[in-house]
């Protein structure tokens, strides 16, 4: 999905992919480090419950009642 949108960009700003994608990297490290990422993100206590709006919805609990954790955003 994302080599499609850097290329529609791409032409869309008549620039190349790799400056596209450069930015594109840019914009990730800033909002995913330093003070947006410590002020904007809490994450959950290990001891915290699950959210009711995940426990009650049977699309998604089943898919995460035996889940201990993330790794990578990948589900264990």
């Amino acid at each position: 999905v994302m080599g499609l949108l850097a290329r529609h960009i791409s032409e869309q700003f008549q620039c190349s992919m790799d400056t596209i994608l450069w930015y594109f990297k840019k914009m990730v490290d800033t909002f995913s480090e330093g003070p947006i990422y410590g002020t904007y993100v809490c994450l959950p206590r290990a001891d915290s419950p699950i959210p009711s709006c995940i426990t009650n919805n049977p699309k998604f609990y089943p898919f995460f009642k035996d889940a201990i954790g993330a790794i990578n955003g990948t589900h264990i």
